[in-house]
């Protein structure tokens, strides 16, 4: 029987984080849930977290103010599944999550090197598909960022995660790690659709 891949569910005592836990329990998953000191006394969640251990779910100690903690939780797993809510009036945990993803890069994590494309790359590769070339305009940082004054802060948000992934190329700009494995490798059984094949069903 092939060995499950080990998932670290973060916001596992949330409306889906739960479900995702329960769910990689029932796949046979080894399923680690971090375990925040931030959820205090909060009864409902310790006791499901309590439940999550007594179904087999391992609790990772981790907490968003201690960034070593989140490397040493994301190390021990193939998959990290984060379920935190990042809207409007939690758009706090958006920016919490951004850790979370420095933590992954940090552990040197896994990523499937076809699917991942910068803005420019995916439009060269859909012109390719086309046979034509797409007209084109340049908007320069400045112009883009300078409207972020006059929006509140969830928008600003908003804006800034598309300047790092836009501007900055945050998901493509780093490298697995010498102790990482790519994607396809540590999932033989899984058929990855790739970006050019997703496009395909557009034309």
């Amino acid at each position: 029987m092939d060995e499950k891949s080990r998932v670290l569910v973060v916001g596992g005592t949330g409306y889906i984080g739960r479900r995702i836990v329960k769910a990689s329990l029932a796949e046979g998953h080894p399923t680690l849930v971090l375990r925040r000191p931030e959820i205090g006394l909060d009864i409902e969640k310790v006791q499901m977290l309590l439940w999550f251990k007594k179904q087999g779910a391992h609790l990772v100690e981790g907490s968003f103010s201690d960034f070593q903690s989140l490397v040493d939780a994301v190390k021990q797993v193939d998959v990290v599944i984060c379920t935190m809510s990042g809207v409007h009036f939690r758009s706090h945990n958006i920016l919490m999550q951004l850790k979370l993803v420095e933590a992954i890069k940090e552990a040197g994590n896994v990523k499937p090197p076809d699917n991942i494309l910068s803005q420019r790359q995916l439009v060269e590769k859909w012109e390719e598909l086309l046979g034509n070339k797409l007209e084109k305009t340049t908007i320069s940082e400045q112009d883009f960022l300078a409207p972020m004054k006059d929006l509140d802060y969830a928008e600003q948000v908003g804006v800034g995660h598309f300047y790092h992934i836009f501007y900055e190329g945050c998901l493509t700009n780093f490298e697995i790690g010498e102790e990482g494995e790519e994607a396809s490798k540590l999932y033989p059984e899984v058929k990855y659709t790739r970006v050019e094949e997703y496009l395909k069903m557009y034309l």
